[in-house]
């Protein structure tokens, strides 16, 4: 597939997707929320990937939603309803939920509305100097979206979560970073080689597999109401990549003091009974 709205690339195993609107500071169109979906579908199919980064061309990441229709941007004034209406930022976030590669968020400059909600599912988000945030919904008339009253207090606690819903205020990338939004805090120029090692890191010493069910697995149980449930995943998921030959590959190169040498498949090995959870369908 062409994409017009962002870049794909691959390199060293490491899928690079750029949000390429720079001349609207990236803002998020269908558009883009469609070849966003397409190119997780493509990187989950594709072995040869390993992670996933994702940044925004020029000075922003991602100024929110495209307001170029101006106020009546939000309206829906069709035959939808709240019985049949999807919320685009929501669909998005749900397909980055049920990635089965590790994914970073390389925030080069300004994230507000959904150009931060849809990090909000991602697994590391790194944030630039330039960077600033905002949850801008209030402001606008409008609600947060993307699953971020979801995923925003499970983050930064549901005190941080409210105040900045409340508020809707954009703030600098060292209140992100206090509240644990961002992990770590770069120059522009170290923001994407230091997404890349952490990228590479990944692709190069870990087992696929492994990290497909370990993702899935952590982001699932966020909601478990004991840990039963995670000794009952843990034991299904140690049984099951224990029998891998990746297990012993694991352990062997260990041993030999050598880098691992790990061939599973997200495509082919994963569990039979995978996945391990009720499907959330929307109705």
């Amino acid at each position: 597939m062409n994409y017009e709205t962002i870049l794909y690339d691959v390199d060293k195993r490491v899928l690079t997707l750029t949000l390429n609107r720079p001349e609207r500071l990236n803002a998020f169109t269908g558009q883009m929320k469609d070849e966003l979906i397409d190119a997780f579908d493509r990187a989950d199919a594709d072995d040869d990937i390993r992670a996933i980064i994702v940044t925004g061309a020029g000075r922003g990441f991602c100024a929110g939603a495209d307001l170029s229709a101006g106020g009546s941007t939000f309206s829906h004034n069709d035959e939808r309803t709240a019985e049949t209406h999807r919320d685009g930022g929501g669909q998005l976030t749900l397909r980055i939920f049920e990635l089965k590669k590790p994914i970073i968020a390389a925030i080069n400059g300004p994230a507000v509305g959904v150009g931060v909600t849809m990090t909000l599912a991602m697994d590391i988000r790194l944030g630039s100097e330039k960077a600033r945030f905002g949850f801008v919904f209030s402001r606008r008339g409008i609600v947060p979206e993307a699953c971020s009253t979801w995923f925003l207090p499970r983050i930064v606690g549901i005190a941080k979560a409210l105040q900045w819903v409340y508020s809707g205020k954009v703030f600098e990338v060292e209140e992100a970073a206090d509240a644990g939004l961002v992990s770590e805090v770069t120059s522009v120029e170290d923001l994407l080689p230091r997404a890349r090692e952490i990228a590479r890191d990944i692709a190069e010493n870990t087992a696929p597999v492994s990290v497909a069910l370990a993702r899935q697995m952590l982001w699932n149980l966020l909601g478990a109401a004991h840990p039963m449930e995670a000794h009952k995943m843990d034991s299904r998921g140690v049984l099951h990549t224990g029998r891998l030959p990746d297990a012993k590959e694991g352990v062997e190169s260990f041993l030999e003091k050598r880098a691992p040498v790990f061939t599973g498949s997200i495509n082919k090995d994963m569990p039979e009974d995978y996945p391990w959870w009720e499907e959330h369908k929307f109705s």
